[in-house]
């Protein structure tokens, strides 16, 4: 971006007139939005809206996720300059319609009503002919976007970064929490796990209830591209909902979060699968479980909000220009 950009670049959220395009703001000023895209609710022409869903009332452990989308939009402001590396000059703020939707709004006292919430805020964005990308929140999230997704696309594939498989048993369906939504999901029939696949896992769940797990030493030894082509290979074209944990990342590169696990993934690595499963059929997806007070540094923001990027690319590399 040229230097006269940045002179004249601010509060983009609001000011910017095309819904495309690089930005020069200063990483340091301004509103902020998720990639210095434009708030807009009416999402009429728009390809792909962002949203956030501050939301960690069914955390097993730490709390604070409910601060996650506000820190990633936060981080995100250090990537708009350029057009994302590794990606064979596909520049997806150029060539796509992006907004940032806002948060989904609802009663922080009333948690039973939440999952009805977020699956209608959901609803409402693909009604209106846009996909999302969530940035949560704690990873219960899921599963009521999944509920928005599959009533659109039929029974969906799952590509699922983790450190946990989310599939312990709960067969009230009322109930909240983030470490039984994926159960909840298969038994509900919205994911067919024969086609679904979870990639880092390194915590003990004997049943996996059909669904293809890559666990974090599998990644370590294979190699993340060879895993790549195995994520490639299940999930062929099916429509795929893609969900990342940031807590698939060790806790060396990603601390602020509520459920560390050693042994995880590099974030060198995640970033080369998530660019070497590029072609599959993703629908939508989310990033989730970013709990900036148990991260001082700020690192674990910055790593959900590269995700981030990486889930707006994958989701783009199919409706790009020549594709």
């Amino acid at each position: 971006m040229a230097l006269e950009d940045a002179k004249t670049q601010v509060d983009q959220a609001f000011t910017r007139d095309s819904l495309r395009g690089l930005s020069a703001e200063n990483a340091f000023g301004g509103a902020t939005s998720f990639l210095r895209r434009r708030y807009r609710k009416d999402l009429a022409g728009v390809q792909l809206a962002i949203t956030g869903v501050p939301f960690d009332q069914a955390v097993t452990n730490r709390p604070g996720t409910r601060l996650g989308p506000r820190a990633v939009r936060e981080a995100s402001t250090l990537q708009p300059f350029d057009a994302p590396y590794g990606w064979d000059g596909f520049s997806p703020l150029e060539e796509l319609d992006i907004v940032d939707y806002g948060d989904l709004a609802f009663d922080y006292a009333n948690v039973p009503a939440f999952p009805a919430a977020l699956t209608a805020h959901i609803k409402g964005i693909l009604d209106q002919g846009a996909a999302s990308i969530a940035i949560g929140g704690d990873h219960y999230i899921s599963f009521p976007i999944l509920r928005a997704y599959a009533e659109k696309f039929g029974k969906l594939s799952l590509l699922h970064f983790d450190a946990h498989s989310d599939t312990w048993p709960d067969d009230d369906m009322d109930r909240v929490d983030h470490g039984t939504m994926f159960y909840k999901a298969v038994k509900s029939g919205l994911i067919d796990p024969a086609t679904s696949v979870q990639v880092g896992i390194r915590t003990v769940n004997e049943d996996t209830l059909g669904v293809n797990t890559i666990d974090a030493r599998e990644v370590h030894e294979s190699g993340p591209a060879a895993v790549a082509q195995k994520i490639k290979k299940i999930l062929g074209d099916r429509p795929t909902y893609v969900t990342f944990d940031i807590d698939a990342l060790d806790p060396a590169y990603a601390p602020g979060t509520g459920t560390p696990v050693w042994g995880g993934l590099t974030s060198a690595q995640a970033a080369i699968m998530l660019r070497d499963i590029a072609g599959i059929n993703m629908v939508g997806g989310d990033v989730v479980e970013v709990s900036p007070p148990y991260d001082t540094t700020g690192a674990t923001a910055v790593a959900g909000a590269h995700v981030a990027m990486e889930l707006i690319c994958l989701w783009g590399w199919t409706r790009r220009k020549g594709a």
